[in-house]
């Protein structure tokens, strides 16, 4: 059970141009250092690197060309070992023409040999001088020892073991054409498309290179592994860098960069591919296309006792979630980042943050303007969401020419409010300039505990909850005087975990944060804590920074007896970092209990240099967020509307149509298996 990770290299190899013996056993040397040292199962080597790609009018040479075709029955028998599907370049004569072809071999078996499809004529390579365009139609050719093999451009190589692993090859300049002959295998179904390439280093190519890969990638939902020529090629009018990519769906996971290490490993997700396009209706997949009808040729990689480590624990060794038996995951590589819903370089995140702003206010603004509605109501507690709800809404308010005055920001008082959150909640909104009302709720839910005949000295779920929803029922009424709107202020995360009390703070007229996750939230504060105090505005800017550092309360509860926050939300349901994480994997790409949890580790946990959180600890609020996430799919399911920024939404008209009375024991039992 590999969690549909498939280690993936591209290498270069130094070659020597003409000089076939010298680069058989380069090609050999880099096998074994990405199969053999890093533990890739497919490894991917340049064009035409058994020759050398600058060899000229050498390949008229039957000298070269018989050379060639005896290097690869070397490299087939020396690999027949090699528990890796390994794709490289040669010249190929069929029918007194000769061909670019890469050929794909497994254990020392020749599986194919994909031709290229669009050969270049009249730029600096020169390549239609002396080879052929590959035909798409695919026959059967005589390679001698290797015997009868498939040859063309239109066919694909399977694994039977992990089925969702189809490979297709396409060859440098296939993929800069208009319609690459990977849109084609993406189609049939290949999921990691595998392009052998000479790209020469031109000022500025090498990151057009791989925006071109990454966006290949993103629009057919594949793994790309592009694998480039460099040194030893000849430097007559070029110079080659050994450019080496693997890519995820649009996703960078390894560049080795231009004149670097010349290798690039991750690990391909290829479970998240084929869930990303089962949720991606307009990509169409055709089963058994006519042009690749039985053109499917099938290899077995082997995975049991795979990599260095033996394994510590079933999170990385691999558990089944069926049974007790332990098999040895691949070690992953790639990185795993512990907030995806976050941009991790600064200059990217400034950016989402505005864009995500943006989003909000223009949403806002126009159900405002569609409403006929001056006046906005808003329930502010000095925390992180309201704060958020305020700074959009007066985003919105400026962007409709409203007077801020028509922002009313209500403070609602409890038993468990204290004197920072309070403070903050004033200051903020009267810096702001929105109109400031403060109504006391403690009178009021204390007649309701008279008149339900509630002890309050019983700090229960009817305790809060009462507090919850006096101060919903009064936001809805000052809406009502005003003629406005009530804004609700709860996030992703809490809509996630359920912890909003049902027609309390879970209803409002417009959710401004309802696909914000909580991990996000803080950094669009913190971001507007920047922008104000850029534009001098200090004191909304200070203010801000103490609401970030304010724990996270719904201050429901008495304060503790020096006025500090005692309820604290991540002590009761757990560290939202950890929650938002397994929601993204869950919902974003179909992730199994297992393989979130052995996400999680490597994000979080013991595959890490500084062990945030041990297994135990991410276990157990696994297993929370799998229960709570069920359990509280009712409150969704009456969830106001509000505006989707991210990728992962809750909201049940269009992203999550999920049952109110759905079970959670087949998704707990594989943690539970942990167990036993």
């Amino acid at each position: 059970m590999q969690d549909g990770f498939i280690k993936v290299a591209s290498i270069t190899p130094r070659v020597r141009v003409a000089d076939v013996a010298f680069n058989v056993e380069s090609c050999l040397a880099a096998i074994e250092e990405a199969a053999g040292n890093r533990g890739a199962k497919v490894v991917v080597l340049p064009e035409l690197c058994i020759t050398g790609y600058t060899c000229e009018d050498l390949f008229w040479q039957d000298a070269l060309l018989d050379a060639a075709e005896r290097g690869l029955v070397s490299i087939a028998a020396r690999t027949a070992d090699v528990d890796a599907l390994l794709l490289l370049g040669l010249p190929v004569r069929v029918a007194s023409k000769l061909y670019n072809c890469a050929a794909v071999l497994f254990r020392g078996e020749l599986l194919g040999l994909v031709p290229k499809r669009y050969v270049p004529m009249y730029n600096e390579f020169y390549e239609g001088r002396h080879f052929v365009s590959g035909p798409k139609t695919v026959t059967s050719v005589d390679f001698g020892l290797l015997g009868e093999v498939p040859f063309g451009t239109n066919q694909l190589f399977a694994c039977d073991t992990i089925p969702e692993l189809v490979v297709g090859a396409e060859i440098c300049e296939d993929l800069w054409v208009p319609m690459p002959p990977s849109n084609s295998h993406a189609v049939a179904g290949a999921t990691l498309i595998c392009n052998l390439s000479a790209s020469p280093a031109l000022a500025g190519k090498s990151a057009y290179r791989r925006q071109l890969v990454a966006q290949q990638s993103a629009r057919l939902i594949c793994g790309y592994a592009y694998a480039s020529a460099g040194e030893g090629e000849s430097t007559t009018d070029l110079v080659f860098s050994g450019h080496n990519l693997v890519v995820e769906n649009g996703r960078v996971l390894a560049d080795s960069g231009v004149f670097g290490e010349g290798i690039a490993v991750s690990e391909i997700d290829v479970l998240s591919l084929a869930a990303d396009r089962r949720r991606t209706s307009t990509f169409e997949v055709a089963p058994t296309p006519e042009d690749y009808k039985h053109l499917t040729t099938y290899f077995s990689l082997e995975f049991d006792g795979e990599g260095e480590d033996s394994a510590h624990d079933a999170a990385s060794c691999g558990h089944d979630g069926e049974g007790s038996e332990i098999s040895v995951r691949t070690p992953l590589t790639r990185f795993v980042d512990p907030h995806p819903f976050v941009p991790a370089m600064d200059d990217a995140r400034a950016t989402r943050c505005e864009e995500i702003l943006s989003i909000q206010a223009h949403g806002l603004a126009s159900r405002l303007a569609h409403t006929g509605s001056d006046h906005a109501v808003i329930g502010i507690s000095g925390g992180l969401d309201s704060t958020l709800a305020l700074l959009v809404t007066v985003r919105a308010f400026d962007q409709l020419g409203y007077d801020r005055s028509g922002i009313v920001a209500v403070t609602m008082p409890g038993f468990g409010t204290t004197d920072r959150t309070y403070t903050n909640a004033i200051e903020l909104v009267q810096s702001l300039g929105a109109d400031l009302r403060e109504i006391s709720i403690v009178d009021s839910v204390l007649q309701h505990f008279a008149d339900i005949d509630h002890d309050q000295d019983i700090h229960d779920v009817v305790y809060e909850n009462a507090q919850a929803r006096e101060r919903t029922q009064i936001l809805m009424d000052v809406a009502n005087q005003v003629g406005g709107m009530v804004i609700g202020t709860g996030d992703l995360s809490e809509l996630a975990l359920g912890w909003a009390t049902y027609n309390g703070d879970q209803m409002s007229m417009y959710g401004i944060n309802a696909s914000v996750p909580k991990t996000l939230v803080r950094y669009l504060v913190d971001y507007c804590a920047d922008t104000y105090e850029e534009q001098g505005e200090d004191e909304i800017a200070h203010v801000l920074r103490d609401v970030l550092d304010t724990p996270v309360s719904p201050e429901l509860l008495p304060s503790a007896a020096d006025g500090s926050i005692e309820q604290k939300t991540e002590d009761l349901v757990g560290p939202y970092e950890l929650h938002d994480f397994f929601l993204f994997h869950v919902l974003r790409h179909g992730s199994g209990p297992l393989k979130v949890l052995r996400l999680a580790e490597c994000a979080f946990g013991t595959d890490t240099d500084h062990e945030v959180y041990d297994h135990e600890t991410i276990v157990h609020w696994l297993k929370v967020f799998y229960r709570r996430f069920f359990s509280q799919q009712f409150k969704r399911s009456a969830m106001p509307d509000g505006p989707k920024v991210g990728s992962v939404s809750l909201s049940p008209r269009g992203d999550l149509r999920m049952p109110s009375d759905a079970s959670s024991s087949l998704w707990l039992s594989e943690l539970e298996s942990l167990d036993a």
